[in-house]
């Protein structure tokens, strides 16, 4: 054991006994603070991607079957061919330990270290670890100015200074707000409300460059295909997306 992980041993059993927190899921003791809101065991039973399982290539969805090694790159799911992104990735399903982290994101600017390491472990896989930019969705200034940051960017953040790739936060902008009709709506609902929301502002910057798109969730792919499109047509050369969950 490294001098790193002692200290963080040490320091989750003082602030456990200072300071006790329960899990949001089963309200058992939450003994390493690495993990969050969520405690171990719940983070087991929870679903996590790693490069074992056949997934689809483009849009990263849990294949139906057993696919061999050899032929995963050829796994596709068919429903995210019109979507404009190159490819997406999420650390694991919306659910249990990820969807209660995912929610504390949206409430604090705060990620688990749990987390982070999940989302980089994620990035490091092909093809995301072509990546050499990047860019968060980004919200409405009305709706930043309400929530007071933006959950995307705070994983953009970690994601840009542990791998050190440049962060922009600027080329990329929300020029129409719909966060609010898209509760129940189907995919083309979905895709319908996004339509020209974004633009790139500064089209020289992700010129030739391979943008790392990041957001927190990744439900039908809507939102970050809309991304794509408009910074594919500014010049970039391909759309990696990055979410903590997928639904």
């Amino acid at each position: 054991m490294n001098l790193t992980r002692a200290g963080e041993l040490i320091c989750d059993a003082v602030l456990t006994l200072a300071y006790p927190q329960t899990c949001v899921i089963c309200g058992r003791c939450v003994e390493q603070r690495r993990f969050g809101v969520a405690c171990e065991a719940c983070w087991s039973d929870t679903r996590i991607f790693t490069d074992d399982e056949a997934i689809c290539w483009k849009c990263g969805m849990p294949a139906l079957a057993q696919v061999e090694p050899e032929f995963r790159h050829e796994v596709r799911c068919m429903r995210c061919d019109s979507h404009a992104f190159t490819a997406a990735r999420a650390a694991g399903l919306y659910e249990g330990a990820l969807r209660e982290s995912v929610l504390l994101l949206k409430r604090r600017p705060y990620l688990p270290k749990h987390v982070e390491n999940l989302l980089l472990e994620a990035v490091r896989r092909e093809p995301l670890n072509s990546s050499t930019r990047v860019v968060p969705v980004p919200l409405h200034p009305k709706r930043l100015k309400t929530r007071g940051f933006n959950h995307a960017s705070i994983v953009a953040e970690m994601v840009s200074r542990v791998l050190m790739l440049s962060l922009d936060e600027v080329s990329l902008a929300r020029v129409a707000s719909t966060e609010k009709y898209r509760a129940g709506l189907d995919v083309k609902g979905r895709r319908d409300t996004v339509a020209g929301a974004f633009e790139v502002r500064h089209p020289r910057l992700v010129a030739d460059e391979n943008i790392l798109l990041v957001d927190d969730v990744f439900t039908t792919g809507a939102t970050v295909s809309a991304c794509a499109e408009v910074l594919i047509s500014a010049g970039a050369l391909n759309v990696y997306v990055l979410t903590i969950a997928r639904a």
